[in-house]
């Protein structure tokens, strides 16, 4: 590595740096210790995050860790992006109340495929290696599973508040989920960790690969934990299951326009964890608003281009401003509408199938719970919360709008 490389400044710039916006430091003077070590020696820290492929696509959650992930590469050190295929197999059954079940092989290696490359929207390509946790995982025999496991006893694991609930409560809990923190800190050993970074709700597995480290002879890794950013719904944390997240491969408009229905309150927290405005210039801005000089409406738009010019660039930023100010602001339509080729059967469409056949929902209950919210409209008229099918005719051509942003023109065959 250059010598040249900002790795390298004064240990107390450093940790100011990395402090910012972290939950919990395992510990802060382990940390200054090996950044100490790293700056006379001229060599970076290895810094390592798991991310298990559970779903096909990373959203803003993820960027919060990715984020600080970035910081440490900015300051020239070594950042380790853990594909969990193999820990994905387990299940991760943190903060679950029942078993995770499990996804198929090929699942798993199709999501991680679009991890790495999701990733690199904000890590730096050239300081990021990438590695599958399966090629130590795997080949890891009983014996070594046994050696492992004697590291940790049941009455640690049960110190963990989920597993401690489900057991109070008489809820099963399989073996092989005691084996996932386990199997998580052997990533760590054969790494050779540093740091760990993980979100808030990780830090019990973070602590295991301190312990192990120990028990395999290594120098225990620092433990940095970053917080759980809240869905659009602004309760529960950001997640698929939940639908209240925004993906950073979905398109700029419906980025945008996501970001654009948060609560005011809310839209505060997304600038402290999801983009790089400094400390300084949020206090500033949140000034502006209280006095009335900045309308949040306004702080809202910044909010959105922000985000959006992250991972589609400056320009589809302004389009996205630009068409969400045509739809919702002039209550017109978007410059593109989705064209659609639909059978008119005989003569009648059942609504949630044709919603979900248009890609405009992801399943029938999906289709009928946005009908009955009366969020569904047909040529420009709101459905009836309990309308389940429309009558069309051969060589009609209807436009549907689902929610505030999704849009399709339907030629009827």
């Amino acid at each position: 590595m250059d010598e040249a490389a900002p790795s390298f400044l004064p240990v107390a710039q450093q940790l100011e740096r990395l402090r910012r916006g972290v939950v919990e430091l395992v510990r802060e003077e382990e940390l200054h210790a090996k950044l100490e070590r790293s700056r006379a020696s001229r060599r970076p820290l290895t810094v390592k995050v798991g991310f298990d492929p559970t779903a096909p696509d990373l959203h803003l959650g993820h960027t919060v860790l990715l984020r600080k992930m970035r910081q440490f590469q900015d300051l020239g050190h070594r950042v380790i992006f853990v594909v969990g295929d193999f820990t994905a197999r387990i299940g991760d059954p943190s903060g679950r109340s029942e078993t995770r079940p499990p996804l198929s092989e090929e699942q798993i290696l199709q999501h991680a495929e679009t991890y790495k490359a999701q990733c690199l929207k904000i890590l730096d390509p050239q300081r990021t290696e990438i590695r599958f946790n399966s090629e130590w995982l795997k080949g890891l025999d009983f014996e070594g599973v046994l050696r492992l496991a004697s590291q940790y006893t049941v009455a640690r694991m049960l110190e963990r508040k989920d597993f401690k609930t489900r057991f109070d409560e008489g809820r099963s809990i399989a073996i092989h989920e005691f084996l996932y923190p386990l199997a998580q800190a052997y990533d760590s050993v054969v790494l050779r960790a540093d740091v760990e970074l993980g979100g808030a709700d990780q830090l019990f597995n973070l602590l295991v690969g301190r312990d192990v480290m120990a028990a395999y002879g290594l120098e225990p890794q620092v433990v940095m934990t970053v917080p759980l950013l809240e869905g659009l719904d602004g309760v529960q944390k950001m997640s698929k299951s939940f639908g209240n997240y925004v993906g950073i491969t979905e398109p700029p408009q419906e980025i945008f326009g996501k970001i654009m229905s948060i609560s005011d309150e809310l839209m505060w927290r997304y600038y402290e964890l999801c983009t790089d405005l400094s400390p300084e210039g949020l206090a500033q801005m949140q000034q502006l608003v209280r006095q009335g000089r900045l309308h949040p409406k306004r702080a809202k738009e910044g909010l959105g281009m922000r985000i959006v010019a992250d991972f589609h660039g400056e320009q589809a930023a302004q389009r996205a401003y630009e068409e969400f100010q045509r739809v919702f602001a002039a209550k017109g339509l978007p410059e593109t509408i989705a064209e659609h080729r639909y059978p008119a059967g005989e003569g009648r469409v059942f609504v949630p199938r044709l919603l979900a056949g248009l890609g405009l929902v992801s399943s029938h209950s999906e289709a009928m719970r946005l009908v009955r919210q009366r969020a569904v409209e047909w040529d420009g008229e709101v459905l009836a919360p309990d309308t389940r099918e429309v009558e069309v005719r051969s060589g009609e051509t209807h436009l549907i709008k689902v929610g505030k942003r999704r849009f399709a023109r339907v030629h009827f065959d």
